[in-house]
């Protein structure tokens, strides 16, 4: 049944048009509003998703956890549980207040405008690839079948997706849990995949256009996790040198080091300035290209010590402050280029999952987060 909005509000592809506060002539987009319009009812160029599993980022899931851990140090789920329903309720949205994120979904295509350009279906299995922060969302279940201590949500309720929205079909190949895992952190691997080529296409300068193209050497600070697995995975594949890992803690090692994802796995605090240096020093750095794909704050600064001149940096965690490396690199005289991983390029999500299809060491890694 047809549940399109006769609302003479014009649609937005934007979707201004859903944002509730602030309004008038301070209205702004969805990711920065206060509020947002989350009703079922659809404009003709919007599409409505029925959910079923929410993914929140990490660096907000951390958050929370942390908030609502007691002095034993158990993370007191329910009360994570609460926060999210608390957010969501007030806000139209998923978007952690604190951290300013918000994760993606998984759903089905429940109706679809007749002037949707997003190329979906009625019944299409899908993952959203805009982020929780900008999307309409309502919960109708409580959430009772999450409890509060993982980053994936089951769920029941709706979302919208406007004219600018992304959503990638579901494929059948793979776990639903699995892609929603990958299609979370899609946007990491592509962008590493596009930087390393660039690097591993240059010829040495000034020597004639016969020399071999130079192989970069790459740092991946938390190489054990989602983002920064498939990161080591598409470095490797778009043609880097060298790749050495940071993780936090001998258990991370262990996993990662028997994949051969990473030529050198080192154990390091990536907040510690001259500890991150030293270990990446042992380990033959500064490196050409590092990848921050871990979720604390705090690792502007020995991400840039960590990175040669005239190197560069990725940051994918939400966690960065933009102000901190720019003044932090200012500091300490890095000429590095500083590159901020929005989450999109084009054709990442497929890029992605042919990556895990490829990868058998990373398939292994996102399948042992399946619980």
């Amino acid at each position: 049944m047809n549940q399109s909005v006769t609302s003479t509000v014009p649609a937005s592809p934007v979707g201004l048009h859903r944002v509730l506060e602030p309004s008038g002539a301070a209205v702004t987009l969805p990711q920065a509003a206060r509020r947002l319009d989350a009703r079922r009812e659809i404009w003709p160029s919007e599409v409505r998703i029925a959910i079923d599993t929410l993914n929140l980022d990490a660096a907000s899931y951390r958050q929370l956890a942390e908030k609502h851990r007691g002095v034993d140090g158990e993370v007191d789920g329910g009360a994570v549980r609460e926060e999210v329903l608390a957010i969501v309720a007030e806000r139209g949205k998923m978007q952690n207040p604190v951290t300013g994120s918000g994760g993606m979904l998984i759903g089905t295509v429940d109706e679809v405008g007749p002037d949707s350009p997003l190329g979906l279906t009625v019944g299409d299995r899908v993952a959203t690839l805009v982020s929780l922060s900008l999307t309409p969302l309502t919960i109708t279940d409580g959430l009772r079948r999450w409890d509060g201590r993982s980053e994936q949500v089951p769920a029941a309720g709706h979302a919208v997706l406007f004219e600018r929205s992304i959503a990638a079909v579901i494929p059948d190949d793979l776990d639903p849990r699995l892609s929603l895992m990958v299609m979370d952190v899609c946007g990491a691997p592509a962008l590493v995949s596009r930087v390393v080529g660039e690097y591993a296409a240059r010829r040495v300068a000034g020597t004639g256009a016969s020399e071999e193209p130079s192989a970069p050497s790459v740092l991946v600070l938390g190489g054990a996790g989602k983002s920064g697995s498939l990161s080591l995975a598409a470095a490797r594949e778009a043609g880097a040198g060298r790749l050495v890992a940071v993780v936090p803690n001998d258990r991370e090692a262990q996993v990662l080091r028997p994949t051969g994802l990473a030529d050198e796995v080192v154990i390091a605090d990536a907040r510690s300035p001259m500890g991150l240096l030293a270990a990446v020093q042992a380990a033959g750095g500064p490196c050409d290209v590092t990848v921050v794909c871990v979720d604390v704050p705090g690792c502007e600064q020995p991400a840039i010590l960590a990175t040669a001149q005239e190197g560069t940096i990725i940051f994918f965690s939400m966690a960065t402050s933009f102000a901190a490396a720019a003044l932090g690199a200012e500091g300490l005289a890095a000429d590095v280029r500083m590159l901020v991983g929005n989450g999109y390029v084009p054709g990442h999500a497929a890029y992605a999952m042919g990556l895990v299809r490829r990868n058998a060491a990373v398939r292994a890694l996102f399948e042992s987060r399946i619980e």
